[in-house]
């Protein structure tokens, strides 16, 4: 054993027993206990008197909900500019991948939304609105939208966490720093080199906090679905179980329409890349991460589908960084669940908004397991969902979460497959 391999030994047999269980076994134990203690609370006709124990149950998922708050606007700011900062990009072909990412994930969103519109899986089930909610607004104004982009402060959209103003300053800030870099690294001068590790280092600080965060899921799972089974029974998770089936659906949907474009696009045989994949699909499946995907991801484009070296680098370790269909059609899905669960309509101007926030916060997200938890407060934010039903979504994203990774993963190898083009490489490129 070399000297990593005792560390990493080590480091696991000095973590409590707790710690050593999957987040997944222990979100479906906090579940199972969840269920028991809700109905010995009542199942829908509690006893009078434990009506204040039951209604603090829900304290963790409200802590943890005001924990993914706070960290949704840093993450979307130093995620946006780590990309920017450390993603090595070509020119035309950078052009191109830009336009396939940006069409794969709008697509995506559109077959998210379209989906949750004809099955409202929303109106499975209802649930009364939190105290002190507000509707949001039925009307879009497109010029106050435009000079809202403009923030009055450069630090006042985190506090407000102004989504839009946010998606700017990241995005200014982003593409200028990238220019510097690009023309020091021509000059032979390296000054951007402080600034890029000091955005690396709040990226890894904000992740490490928000692991703390993700690791309370469990306790949060518990309180909320005790507290919702205690008070409701179990009408509101028909509701959550017709969810689940729309977001399947569109994330297949979105699947049908990758084979597509491959079969379309590239010389790639779409059955080949299905089987030459199940081994991506199967890690990401499992690890609910992209970015722990992506070796592999990067290995089989060229070994068991045959696609060349650049297309394959192009997709799998720069277009992860941005491609994150599956993640941004689930948070467009959540926003209008929600909106139906709760009665709460959005119209065609408000769905547009949650199309380009998804976008960008779906950037947010890369590769970082349950994030989509985080960056989805923005998107509710930025039409007026009240963020406190995301808890009860915490209760089935253990699951989405694994399957819109998969089909994350599965749109990196498309983009790769369609950079490669309609003639396969020759004998001499082998």
């Amino acid at each position: 054993m070399n000297e990593t391999e005792s560390i990493t030994s080590h480091s696991s047999k000095s973590r409590r027993w707790w710690q050593r269980i999957p987040l997944t076994l222990q979100i479906i134990i906090a579940l199972v206990l969840a269920i028991c203690l809700g109905i010995a609370l009542g199942a829908g006709n509690p006893n009078a008197a434990n009506k204040d124990l039951i209604n603090n149950l829900a304290i963790p998922a409200e802590l943890v909900l005001k924990a993914l708050r706070t960290l949704a606007t840093p993450l979307i700011l130093v995620a946006v500019l780590h990309t920017f900062m450390t993603t090595e990009i070509p020119g035309t072909a950078g052009r191109k991948l830009a336009v396939l990412l940006l069409t794969n994930t709008t697509v995506a969103i559109i077959i998210g939304l379209l989906v949750a519109n004809v099955l409202r899986p929303g109106t499975w089930g209802t649930l009364a609105p939190p105290e002190g909610t507000q509707a949001a607004s039925q009307s879009l104004d497109p010029w106050g939208l435009l000079k809202d982009i403009v923030p009055e402060a450069i630090l006042k959209p985190l506090v407000d966490n102004n989504v839009i103003q946010l998606i700017v300053i990241a995005l200014s800030f982003g593409i200028v720093l990238r220019a510097i870099k690009s023309e020091q690294i021509a000059q032979g001068k390296r000054g951007y080199q402080p600034i890029e590790d000091l955005v690396g280092t709040l990226f890894d600080a904000v992740i490490r906090i928000l692991n703390w965060v993700i690791a309370l899921v469990p306790l949060a799972v518990l309180g909320i679905v005790a507290k919702t089974v205690a008070l409701q029974g179990f009408s509101p998770f028909k509701a959550l179980f017709a969810f689940i089936v729309a977001v399947l659906l569109a994330l297949a949907l979105q699947a049908c329409y990758y084979l597509t474009r491959v079969k379309l696009g590239s010389w790639v045989n779409p059955l080949k890349f299905l089987a030459g994949g199940a081994d991506a699909f199967l890690t990401a499946f499992s690890t609910s991460s992209s970015t722990v995907t992506m070796p592999i991801t990067f290995e089989i484009l060229q070994t068991k589908i045959g696609l060349r070296e650049s297309s394959a680098s192009l997709g799998a370790l720069v277009g992860a960084n941005f491609n994150n269909d599956g993640t941004a059609l689930y948070e467009a899905m959540s926003a209008l669940f929600i909106s139906q669960v709760i009665g709460q309509h959005l119209n065609l101007g408000q769905q547009l908004i949650v199309v380009i926030t998804s976008i960008f916060a779906s950037v947010g997200a890369a590769g970082i397991p349950n994030a989509g938890l985080v960056t989805m407060t923005l998107v509710f934010t930025s039409v007026g969902l009240p963020t406190q039903y995301i808890a009860l979504l915490v209760t089935v994203d253990w699951f989405l979460d694994r399957c819109r990774t998969a089909i994350n993963v599965m749109g990196d190898m498309t983009v790769s497959a369609l950079l490669d083009g309609k003639k396969p490489r020759s004998v001499d490129e082998v």
